[in-house]
């Protein structure tokens, strides 16, 4: 019952810091529909059966398996995730990273702040979801024009805080056509 409430409070926690966050900047909608998908069955339960509390339930299920069901369910079906955006290139015969629109770029940005801050509890600053950026920079597959902007709204934060950085994504970076 505990690792059930445990899991249930840190996704909610999780999904309404995101919205807090979407909010502030100008994409609403976006911040409600987001990760309804983790209280479906197939990502819910091996939530509960892999919490710790300290990180994603999807490591420890990738751990015990070799893989998550959970983590290819969500990232299906969430446009906030890069993975999502990878497709079958006729030139490379592979698949590869394609860029992401604007909006969902914003509520990644906005998704990695939430999980820095509810992993990290009282060690999370506004330099967090950089150093989590940095570490993770040549692992990650995605597109090189939606990594310079994600970096750049991660440095932002750093640098300036969150009043400055939503301000400029509400203010300047949404009225862009592109990026």
């Amino acid at each position: 019952m505990n690792r059930f409430l445990g899991h249930l409070r840190t996704i909610t926690k999780h999904r309404h810091l995101v919205m807090r966050h979407c909010f502030k900047a100008g994409i609403p909608w976006r911040g409600l529909l987001h990760d309804l998908s983790k209280y479906s069955p197939t990502e819910f339960i091996p939530g509960v059966r892999f919490y710790t509390g300290d990180r994603s339930p999807t490591a420890g299920e990738r751990k015990h398996y070799g893989f998550s069901k959970a983590w290819m369910h969500h990232k299906g079906r969430n446009k906030h995730h890069y993975e999502y955006w990878n497709d079958f290139s006729l030139e490379t015969h592979r698949n590869e990273p394609v860029k992401m629109p604007l909006v969902f770029v914003i509520e990644m940005f906005c998704d990695r702040i939430a999980a820095c801050k509810v992993y990290q509890k009282e060690k999370y600053t506004d330099s967090s979801a950089l150093e989590y950026y940095r570490r993770r920079l040549g692992e990650e597959d995605m597109h090189p024009e939606t990594s310079a902007l994600l970096g750049k709204l991660v440095t932002m934060l750093s640098e300036k805080g969150e009043r400055e950085t939503f301000s400029y994504i509400r203010n300047d970076l949404r009225k862009q056509k592109d990026y």
